[in-house]
Parts: structure tokens; sequence; C-alpha cells
């Protein structure tokens, strides 16, 4: 995403709800100096690209996230992750380069990706069974 893509997106993550161009533009004009035909064509790239989704309202359409901020900062380190020669060493270099407080967000998703598990019987339930 380039940075007007990321400003209408990061608008439209923030808002969580279907946005109009006028109510982006508006928002992004506390910042900057922008042209509502250029936010329109920003919203119609990212419908492109299968960010938003748009339903008509009038003569006008209102645009909302298809996923969340979340999901396209993992399509990214996925991406990033993916090209490298050496996997492992991206990932232990990446690691090097957060802080405790991400060290621990990584920690508590692999908890949660791994699901719940006992010291006794490390294995899940389906894998052992249900026992």
């Amino acid at each position: 995403m380039g940075d007007l893509e990321d400003a209408v997106m990061s608008r439209v993550w923030k808002w969580n709800r279907p946005v109009t161009v006028r109510e982006v533009l508006e928002d992004i004009q506390r910042d900057r100096s922008i042209a509502y035909t250029t936010v329109m064509t920003v919203l119609d790239n990212l419908h492109q690209k299968g960010w938003v989704r748009r339903e008509a309202e009038g003569r006008a359409y209102r645009y909302e996230a298809v996923s969340t901020r979340a999901a396209y900062a993992a399509a990214l380190m996925n991406d990033a992750w993916s090209q490298s020669d050496n996997p492992a060493a991206a990932l232990v270099a990446f690691f090097g380069m957060m802080s405790e407080e991400q060290r621990q967000a990584l920690s508590d998703a692999i908890r949660i990706v791994q699901g719940p598990q006992t010291r006794e019987n490390p294995g899940s339930a389906e894998e052992t069974g249900g026992r």
C-alpha cells in the first residue's frame, strides 16, 4: 500500500463502518490539502485491489474494509518472510528487532495458535482420544 492508500485505509479501519469519500476527504484535509477526486480514486483503487467493498448509496458509494489491519499486517509479514532464501535466519533477525513487549505478544499468539495444552498431557484432546 502506498502512503495515501494507507492514510485512507487507516480511517476505514479506525471507523470500522461503511464510509463515504466525503467523510474520508474531510478527515484527511485536517492534515493536508487533497482533492475529492483523489480520495475517490484511491478508494476505487483499494476496491479494485480487494481491500474494500463498496455499496451504492444514491449517486455515491459507501466503502467498507474487507479485512482488518491485523490481517493486512500479517499478510505483509508473510510476504516478506516467504521471499527470504533463509526463512529461519529471517525470523531470527526479525525476533532480534522486537521489543520485550512484542516478544511477549508473539509468545501469547503462539499459545493461542497451539490451543489448550497441559504439562501432564501435552497432546490435544483430539490427538489423545479426548482423555
